[in-house]
């Protein structure tokens, strides 16, 4: 295969970008150019979401392009271990060069992920993650909350430092490459924008804490009453260590760190070009999850609102429409399909992914039909949450308490459960028996739940019973591998 011929495939994620954070998706202040640009020249999908909104199972489901409940990685403390098969495995067993630059969250490098090379890769801690996510039957406060509101403002962190080093790694994996002349696929993930909420001053002086966006239903009156995200606020009690003064300065260093990321992409696209791949080569920009900054309370993720939910999702390249909006419903286990697409490997012999190749959804008008699933068993909640997408409703299932239903053309920030209080109208009725319709057709919810819940069960066990699992790595975010092995030094 020469170079002119060849597809290649760039993936780059982020951690914890919220949809809307984007210049080209309207925020009136963001500023991501680089992304804009990537968007111009390609495609929009503007319905896209999260399999789970926590990174862990995410970064699982976006491997094996499966379910979370159908891979068995249900939290941070089950990690990818290198089966099921990934769709990096498929790859590389058809002789492409497979190469991850960055975070994967997986349990270690010492599985075989399917990557041909892992490079600067953070996994999960000492190849167990965070077993306090596991204790949810009756779950111990957590710690670490105060955290998160302590460390706001302008300046490095480890994160940012990690990601500089990231983004450098791929732009010279990129720039040594030019002259292959066989196909590669490269997987480049940045951390940032999660938290710590410190941004680099360039970045975070672009906006003003005065003048950014105010969380939405953040007043306690337009809080939910919902008794199961009552149970999440109650355990990442984040919000009771801020004030509308560290709430402002917060919103504006994700911000920063947003542009920060925008940065990165932007370096590392033009190390593309420089190559000379840009034309055979499909760029997809997507994040593990969002980030509810706030908003209905909500810090961090965890929750199936649009800004936990939700993710940005940007793919560019050969087949690709350019300045297209796509509105069907996407996932990140679409990743999977699109990637065996682009690289031609799919044959009949292949169980299909769950998901589609991102190339044909653009392709085609859109679907509003198309079901999005999501579910979250992780720390902080009491039961399984089960969400499901389609047109414009959003239904939101909890084993054991009440629903959720949205409206997103006539409630774009859920502020209005119709679970509650609409179901008088036909069409609202209509809309919840469909929900529960979509989401049966996808699994057994009490089943799924009751599983999970069996399984970190004999998970506790494992790790030596539950006050083990209090007791192991309380932490607020996964230390860098700069961080961890600085730790491991210091304990000698």
């Amino acid at each position: 295969m020469n170079s002119a011929s060849r597809n290649n495939v760039l993936i780059i994620i982020s951690d914890e970008h919220r949809k809307d954070a984007l210049g080209c998706t309207g925020h009136p202040i963001v500023k991501t150019p680089n992304l804009d640009s990537l968007a111009a020249r390609g495609t929009i999908f503007e319905n896209a979401y999260t399999p789970s909104p926590i990174c862990v199972p995410a970064r699982a489901a976006m491997a094996c392009g499966d379910y979370v409940h159908n891979i068995g990685c249900w939290d941070s403390a089950t990690p990818y271990r290198g089966v099921p098969r990934s769709w990096m495995h498929k790859l590389r067993d058809g002789g492409i060069e497979v190469t991850s630059i960055g975070k994967l969250h997986f349990r270690s490098s010492e599985d075989d992920n399917g990557f041909s090379r892992e490079i600067l890769p953070m996994h999960v801690v000492d190849g167990v993650g965070w077993p306090v996510g596991l204790l949810r039957k009756d779950p111990p406060s957590f710690g670490a909350a105060p955290e998160l509101a302590a460390n706001v403002g302008a300046g490095a962190s480890s994160y940012t430092d990690y990601d500089q080093a990231i983004t450098k790694a791929a732009c010279d994996w990129l720039l040594g490459c030019g002259e292959s002349e066989t196909p590669w696929v490269t997987f480049v993930s940045l951390v940032s924008p999660h938290y710590p909420l410190v941004a680099p001053s360039k970045f975070y002086d672009l906006y003003d804490p005065e003048s950014v966006d105010f969380p939405i239903a953040y007043e306690h009156a337009l809080r939910p009453r919902h008794a199961e995200l009552k149970n999440i606020a109650r355990f990442f009690d984040y919000d009771r260590h801020f004030d509308r003064r560290r709430v402002r300065e917060a919103r504006a260093a994700y911000y920063g760190l947003v542009s920060f990321v925008d940065d990165c992409v932007g370096r590392i696209l033009s190390a593309l070009d420089q190559s000379g791949q840009t034309d055979n080569t499909t760029v997809v920009y997507a994040s593990d999850h969002g980030d509810m900054m706030g908003d209905h309370g909500f810090w961090t993720k965890q929750v199936m609102y649009e800004a936990s939910a939700g993710i940005p999702m940007i793919a560019a390249g050969p087949g690709m429409p350019e300045g297209k909006r796509v509105g069907t419903g996407t996932s990140l286990i679409d990743l999977a399909a699109t990637v065996v697409d682009v690289a031609d490997l799919l044959d009949d012999t292949d169980d299909p992914f769950p998901g589609r190749s991102l190339r044909l959804i653009a392709s085609e008008d859109d679907d509003p039909n198309r079901t999005v699933f999501s579910e979250y068993h992780d720390g902080g909640s009491t039961t399984g949450a089960f969400m499901v997408r389609w047109e414009h409703w959003k239904f939101v299932y909890y084993v054991g308490h009440d629903a959720q239903l949205f409206n997103l053309a006539q409630d774009p920030h859920e502020l209005r459960n119709l679970a509650h209080d609409g179901m008088r109208d036909p069409d609202v009725l209509a809309a919840w028996k469909e929900g529960e319709r979509r989401l049966r057709a996808i699994c057994d919810p009490e089943e799924v739940n009751a599983r999970c819940f069996a399984d970190q069960s004999r998970r506790i066990e494992e790790l030596g019973g539950v006050e083990a699992c209090k007791r192991a790595y309380v932490f607020n975010h996964t230390p860098t591998p700069d961080e961890w092995r600085a730790s491991e030094e210091g304990s000698e």
